[in-house]
């Protein structure tokens, strides 16, 4: 067996044929999709329950629901009142659930004999959270996401660089144009009769699934997941979203005095949606500008001209469009404005007479490959990673195209998006200490 070969069976990834993860996908009667697994090689099991639904889904006026519910899903149900992470956590289980603009998802890591407990945990805050989500609930962790908003967003330097770029960069009405966390406001405003009927329309089997990764008896699980989930009704479809044309008009300047130490700056683009073409381009070109002390934005920013503390390029691909970002802090004596004016004149290089090596471009496939492989390294990893193509994708079989995406792209490809995308108009916020 070749090294790589045995590197693949360390992590439990399918060779014969395509790579995948080794899995089984059904679905139960109400809707509930099911994936099931099996992993031995460590006696633990990761449960996740995905919901499509995330903070694109909110209609004005009733923004920071999906986020709300992160936090209200974990004070109890009817079955299994009180604390949701105390049962679990006194087994020895990692528990936490995420929100974005595109899902929420919660999941627990069991040791494997636990893995009953954790199903009917999951399930029955999906099938009996209602009957105990009174008003006292409600303000309570209304307050708690109303106090992040103010730790993460409002008194932290730099804090609301996120609020103001996702309202610049997308229009009035796209799902994308105010963050997960959602208002003061519309959570302050939000009644009992509101957040129930938002719980109703997108908390249901048929628009979840459940993965299950790890040490398990397919069997047994398969009848604990029936005996669990199975009871639980189908809702009405949840709604599709109508999302409205993304682009930015015409390129835009935004400047904030805050109270901030440094001056920084980001440059966005409205860039293609997550495993759209062009997605992977864009993560490669990245690589090439920024990864490393030898990536060119680095080499001729803080290396050769010193005007940047640090510069650096990602995408934040989403579902439905993603947001391209350059960003830089200034260098003792230097400005931001002179960042921008720098990355401009490297983006027309790399994009026009000094095109991305195959040096170079082979050394971001070897990055892009080395955190490929990393994420499936654990069970969660893979569990994680199943939810993620089955939600976005379509299909839990896409690792191997996945992979593809970005071993493929040439240079030309990869110049031809970075053209495309960075050659339209752009948001530009700079942020100034005050007195600047």
């Amino acid at each position: 067996m070749t090294p790589f070969a045995l590197l693949l069976a360390a992590v439990g990834l399918s060779t014969a044929g395509e790579l995948s993860i080794p899995h089984e996908k059904y679905s139960l009667e109400n809707g509930l999709e099911v994936i099931l697994a099996p992993d031995d090689s460590t006696p633990i099991a990761f449960v996740q329950v995905w919901y499509g639904v995330g903070s694109a889904d909110e209609r004005p006026g009733l923004t920071g629901f999906a986020h709300l519910f992160e936090h209200l899903m974990f004070q109890g149900s009817e079955n299994a009142p009180g604390e949701y992470f105390l049962p679990l956590q006194e087994v020895g289980a990692e528990v936490n659930g995420t929100t974005s603009f595109d899902r929420t998802e919660y999941h627990e890591q069991v040791p494997s004999q636990h893995l009953p407990l954790a199903l009917f945990m999951e399930s029955d805050r999906l099938g009996w959270t209602l009957p105990v989500l009174d008003q006292e609930t409600l303000d309570n962790q209304r307050e708690v996401v109303r106090n992040e908003r103010r730790q993460r967003y409002e008194n932290r330097p730099y804090g609301e660089v996120r609020v103001d770029l996702h309202a610049a960069v997308w229009p009035e009405g796209h799902p994308y144009h105010h963050l997960t966390i959602g208002s003061h406001e519309d959570l302050e405003a939000a009644d009992l009769e509101a957040v129930r009927a938002f719980f109703r329309t997108w908390y249901v089997p048929n628009n979840a699934s459940l993965v299950i990764s790890g040490h398990f008896d397919r069997e047994q699980t398969k009848a604990l997941v029936e005996q669990y989930f199975g009871v639980i009704p189908a809702g009405p479809e949840p709604p599709a979203i109508e999302v409205p044309q993304a682009r930015i008009p015409e390129s835009r300047e935004i400047r904030h005095l805050d109270d901030v130490p440094e001056q920084k700056v980001w440059m966005v683009w409205i860039s293609p949606a997550l495993y759209a073409p062009g997605d992977a381009e864009l993560d490669l070109l990245s690589s090439v500008l920024s990864d490393g002390k030898d990536s060119r934005l680095y080499r001729e920013l803080v290396k050769e001209r010193q005007i940047a503390k640090d510069i650096a390029a990602y995408q934040s691909s989403m579902g439905l469009g993603s947001m391209y970002y350059i960003t830089g802090t200034a260098a003792k004596g230097h400005t931001t404005d002179e960042i921008v004016g720098a990355v401009d004149e490297v983006l027309a290089e790399v994009l026009g007479v000094a095109q991305p090596t195959e040096e170079e471009l082979e050394a971001a496939r070897a990055r892009f490959e080395v955190g490929f492989y990393h994420g499936l390294s654990t069970i969660a990893g893979k569990g994680y990673t199943l939810s993620a193509y089955n939600h976005y994708a379509g299909s839990p079989d896409y690792l191997q195209r996945d992979l593809q995406r970005y071993l493929e792209p040439d240079a030309a490809g990869v110049v031809e998006w970075g053209a495309r995308v960075l050659r339209q108009p752009r948001v530009v916020l700079h942020v100034w200490p005050e007195g600047n």
